[in-house]
């Protein structure tokens, strides 16, 4: 209507189709310039997170990276639960009240022989599985939470690419921080929750920097130095937030996992970009 009356006005007025037919491309230039103009205030006036290494901050913008990407970190959540689900199935408990000892035969022998190799066999794939196949899909969604973080819409692709590209740094980091923090727990339990709390950004590191485990582990402890106790109180707190998911009818706990998931990536990007101002301004000297 608004071209159709333009040139009923520029023909009035001018009678030349050239004329007419300039005017108007000039007409359709100014309102995709006055639209590019109204899209790039939008994205200017887009809200920042807060993003400071303190209890408070983290959470509160975790809750606000929830909101704004809730249904794409839905689905990832709803993925690690079902990635998660295969090691629940293998938790399998034997009733030794099941085999009657007393009138054992050769058969019930056998049978029982059998049951055993299976459950090696069972506890074998369900060792593989932890190990090798898990970590990528925790470490992806992982990483995906700080693309939120920074405002980036989560890439889906992030859950299975650490089978193509550094599969290997995974498990091993995955491997090594397990092995540390048992080691910490078995020696006196304190020791393993301050390895816990300090290599707690290992993950993100080998998917956000792409380095060997090692180097991710020195880099989670320089990095997590003076924000163990943070850490720990979020640690802490996110197993009530857990708790408290699940007395929501159980299904609480996916908006919990969002929650606690982006409150520690939260962490993590504020701290990277607290350790990168120092640099910065080293550089600007």
């Amino acid at each position: 209507m608004e071209d159709e009356y333009l040139s009923r006005i520029l023909e009035k007025h001018y009678g030349s189709i050239e004329i007419i037919s300039f005017c108007r491309c000039r007409f359709a230039e100014k309102r995709d310039f006055v639209e590019q103009l109204i899209f790039k205030r939008m994205e200017t006036t887009k809200k920042e997170y807060s993003l400071l290494p303190t209890f408070g901050d983290s959470f509160g913008t975790g809750w606000n990276v929830m909101s704004d990407n809730f249904l794409r970190l839905l689905l990832v959540a709803i993925v690690i639960s079902i990635i998660a689900a295969p090691m629940n199935v293998m938790q399998w408990k034997v009733d030794p009240s099941d085999f009657h000892f007393n009138t054992w035969d050769f058969e019930d022998f056998w049978r029982f022989s059998t049951l055993g190799l299976f459950a090696a066999f069972y506890g074998l794939l369900a060792l593989l599985y932890v190990l090798l196949v898990a970590p990528v899909f925790r470490f992806g969604a992982k990483m995906m939470y700080v693309q939120a973080v920074r405002q980036e819409k989560p890439d889906f692709e992030y859950l299975i690419k650490g089978f193509r590209e550094n599969y290997l740094s995974i498990v091993l980091a995955n491997l090594l921080v397990f092995a540390l923090v048992g080691i910490g727990l078995f020696a006196l339990l304190i020791p393993g929750i301050i390895i816990g709390c300090r290599l707690a950004f290992v993950s993100y590191i080998v998917m956000d920097k792409k380095v060997d485990p090692v180097e991710a582990l020195e880099m989670s402890w320089k990095l997590t130095r003076g924000h163990g106790w943070t850490i720990f109180f979020m640690g802490f707190t996110a197993f009530f937030i857990y708790i408290f998911g699940l007395l929501l009818l159980i299904v609480g706990i996916y908006p919990a996992a969002i929650w606690v998931s982006s409150s520690f990536a939260s962490l993590y990007e504020s701290v990277l970009r607290e350790n990168a101002k120092p640099d910065e301004a080293t550089q600007a000297a």
